[in-house]
This record gives C-alpha cells, structure tokens and sequence, in this order.
C-alpha cells in the first residue's frame, strides 16, 4: 500500500496519507510508472511533506513543481519537511512606506 503521494513529477517530498513511523517504508509512485520506496528517518504526521531526495541547505523545497520554501539546515531522506528545517522564501508584499 502506498504511504505518500508525489504530486508533480519535479517535487522532491512526497505528502503522507497516512501517519508515518520511523523505520516504516513510505512507498509512493513517482508519476513515470515507477513505484519507489524510501524509508522514514522519523515520526511524519498524516498530510505532513517527507523528503523524498537529500536537500542541501539552502537548496529550494518544491511541491506542486513549485518552489514553497528553503532548506533552513540538510534534509535527509526520510526526513518529516517542517517549519523546524523549512524557511519561507516568499518575497514580502507589504507596501513600503
């Protein structure tokens, strides 16, 4: 059964659908026809972003083929993706005054 789903094919976590264990194996297909499986390094809450690639610190996250934030320190496979290793990259609207 597949723990995680890939939702674009450049997005380099996975979102688990359901609640993840350290040790389990978070299988998910990766949208060319290929099933892969990686293993968790930690606890991952259901709908919580798991990395499905090492992430250097300061290398972008990408979800949707989007970039949604960056690495604040390196993210190992396996690893929970989380406001306690992501920064937000967003640029600030706020009007200048």
């Amino acid at each position: 059964m597949k723990k995680a789903l890939k939702i674009n094919p450049k997005d380099n976590i996975v979102v688990a659908v359901e609640r993840i264990n350290p040790g389990d194996k978070i299988t998910f297909d990766n949208l060319d026809g290929e099933v892969l499986s990686i293993t968790a390094i930690e606890e991952v809450p259901i709908y919580h972003k798991v990395s499905i690639v090492r992430i250097p610190k300061g290398e972008n996250i990408v979800k949707y083929g989007e970039h949604i934030g960056v690495a604040s320190t390196d993210i190992e496979v396996g690893m929970h993706v989380h406001v306690k290793n992501v920064d937000d990259n967003r640029e600030n609207l706020k009007a200048k005054e």
